[in-house]
């Protein structure tokens, strides 16, 4: 499968699961697939939904920082991955 590069997890908060991402290229919509991967991270998962101080949006564009419910823990500098639809 195809993947862009597409942001960069700026932080992670623990205790509700949630990553906030910086979107550095492209823009990314509810329904897109991401791959998350770092040093200990590596996963794949649908977005639901995402937030930009705490208003639900459905499409972020670049420069936008986004909170995103993730499925794993992610980490810092984690880099995030817009998978390409078959």
């Amino acid at each position: 499968m195809e993947e862009k590069e597409i942001g960069v997890v700026t932080h992670y908060f623990t205790h509700i699961s949630v990553a906030a991402i910086k979107i550095t290229s492209d823009s990314l919509s509810v329904g897109d697939t991401i791959h998350i991967k770092g040093h200990t991270s590596d996963f794949n998962q649908k977005v639901d939904s995402m937030q930009i101080e705490h208003q639900s949006i459905q499409t972020a564009n670049v420069g936008d920082v986004i909170g995103l419910r993730v499925t794993e823990h992610a980490r810092e500098d984690d880099k995030v991955y817009k998978v390409a639809s078959e």
